[in-house]
């Protein structure tokens, strides 16, 4: 049978879980109202670094007893800001599903030192969240945009629980709905959801989290770059957009506009369902097709942003290196780049679906999947 390439083409290739598209609307020259060759503490740099925090709260409706902080080194920045500063006051448990949840672990073992209590769960799963004890301190990774899984809701925390929450939201934000009353300490970056460029993070802060931070002194040493308070009190200004180290406004802008063009498809909720429009178009395929599987079995704790598939047609002989030439054929035909699973994970891809991606992209990538198993199919049979 003759193996033919679809005729339609997604129109922006681009489904990278991070950097992640940008919104459909971007264009170069929209930054031109950046305020590039500026100080960032002038006034202009202020308001700016300001309007983001601020837009930040609208968008994902965050409580305005919350603080919300613009600080370095990405989503990576956040969270380590947030373990060095928090943990150590009490028993802590560490939960991990995926890499990065894994790397958190490390942290807390290996470089904190700390005697915490590790659950942890293969790729595509997560683990038992009744058997957490929220009152203890908890680390854990919302969604898991290596294993495309995520939390189904925040139930499993208590509201009067004595510990504190810390979330990695990184590829939750802008998706799926945070119960904010559960989260004390929670990050993302600019690079995921709203496709805005790399290296700036956002830690999210509520009260109990703040008054940990007043009333509770780390035993390790903190760098200038992690430090939150002064003299037993939090510094407000990194709240305000006194920003810890020198922001990019050229990023600033971009994030600007991301979070513009957010308003425009209708904030959260909007971003929401282009997320699951996303989703369903992959999950309507899957069930079409008996070779290909999501890493996450359970609909309920399937992500609709970092969505992973695997092969599971028996004449594979090597799982990873099928799925890499698979990749790799829709990266040279131009239809998808950067989609091969995470170097950690299990072989597959890996299709970005947030609300920066069209429908009608994820709809035109189908086919071309489908093309490139059957032909990479051949190709091995070929060469046996």
């Amino acid at each position: 049978m003759a193996i033919v390439k679809p005729a339609t083409r997604p129109a922006n290739p681009r489904f990278s879980s991070g950097p992640c598209a940008k919104p459909p609307t971007f264009r170069l020259e929209n930054l031109k109202d950046a305020a590039l060759g500026r100080s960032h503490r002038a006034a202009v740099g202020k308001a700016k670094l300001k309007a983001a925090i601020e837009g930040t709260r609208e968008v994902l409706g965050i409580p305005n007893d919350y603080r919300i902080g613009i600080v370095p080194a990405s989503d990576t920045g956040a969270v380590e800001m947030a373990m060095w500063n928090l943990l150590g006051a009490r028993k802590v448990e560490m939960l991990a599903w995926e890499s990065f949840g894994a790397g958190w672990v490390t942290d807390a073992v290996k470089q904190l030192k700390l005697d915490a209590e590790v659950k942890t769960a293969d790729y595509g799963e997560i683990v038992d969240l009744s058997t957490v004890d929220t009152d203890n301190d908890v680390v854990f990774t919302w969604n898991g945009t290596t294993s495309g899984v995520r939390v189904p809701n925040g139930d499993w925390i208590k509201s009067d629980r004595a510990g504190l929450t810390i979330c990695d939201a990184t590829s939750a934000a802008f998706a799926q709905i945070m119960p904010w009353d559960k989260l004390d300490a929670t990050t993302f970056s600019w690079q995921k959801v709203l496709g805005g460029e790399a290296a700036h993070g956002m830690l999210i802060l509520g009260p109990r989290a703040v008054e940990r931070l007043e009333s509770y002194t780390p035993p390790w040493p903190l760098p200038k770059i992690f430090r939150l308070t002064k003299q037993g009190k939090l510094i407000e200004g990194i709240f305000e957009g006194a920003t810890i180290n020198t922001p990019s406004m050229l990023a600033v802008e971009d994030y600007l506009l991301a979070l513009d063009w957010a308003r425009s498809v209708g904030g959260l909720e909007g971003l929401r369902e282009r997320a699951y429009a996303n989703l369903a178009v992959v999950q309507t395929f899957v069930a079409e097709h008996e070779w290909i599987a999501f890493l996450a079995e359970d609909p309920a704790l399937r992500s609709n942003t970092s969505v992973c598939l695997k092969f599971t047609d028996e004449r594979i002989t090597d799982g990873a290196a099928f799925a890499k030439a698979v990749a790799k054929r829709l990266e040279t035909e131009e239809v998808a780049y950067d989609i091969g699973a995470y170097r950690d994970a299990p072989p597959g891809l890996r299709i970005w679906c947030g609300g920066t991606v069209e429908t009608s992209d994820v709809a035109a990538l189908m086919p071309w999947i489908e093309w490139a198993f059957h032909t990479e199919i051949a190709a091995q049979s070929e060469a046996a």
